[in-house]
């Protein structure tokens, strides 16, 4: 996984880097967990952003919708249980939001995972923030799709 050392927010400008990197299997069997953590609770909309090369602070943005303040804190639960006792035995660094469940943020350190209601996700648009990044393809329901950061430099799937 990538070393977060560094003290910048971003990672220098180098157009050609994400055209390089590595496969990481630890980290795709992370967002992998995670999101069907998130699928087995109903969550919608999930995207995984693979942000290596460009982010000192995380690998990856994990990105879910629950339809009211309920489903997401569900969603939270579901993905901090599983994480912590599913093998993984993962706890967040940080959790933001819980109070409200309005946007969920569940920082990982090498995935950081938000989950909003609709209205907040839309507000915020963080695909529009990473939209030039490559993407990881995750479960969607009861769907379950091969987590393969690709050729990195272009969207993996269909997000």
């Amino acid at each position: 996984m990538t070393d977060r050392r560094s003290s910048s927010q971003h990672a220098p400008a180098d157009d050609d880097a994400d055209e390089d990197l590595p496969r990481d299997p630890e980290l795709e069997a992370i967002v992998r967990r995670v999101a069907e953590l998130a699928a087995d609770r109903k969550a919608i909309d999930p995207l995984a952003i693979d942000l290596r090369g460009a982010s000192a602070f995380t690998d990856a943005f994990l990105v879910f919708t629950g339809n009211t303040e309920r489903q997401v804190k569900a969603i939270h639960d579901a993905i901090h249980d599983g994480m912590k006792h599913d093998g993984e035995r993962l706890l967040p660094r940080r959790v933001e939001g819980l109070p409200e469940a309005r946007w969920i943020l569940m920082d990982y350190d090498v995935v950081v995972v938000h989950v909003f209601v609709p209205e907040a996700r839309e507000f915020y648009r963080l695909e529009a923030l990473w939209g030039d990044r490559p993407r990881f393809d995750v479960p969607r329901g009861d769907e379950v799709l091969p987590v393969d950061a690709g050729a990195a430099g272009s969207p993996v799937g269909d997000a």
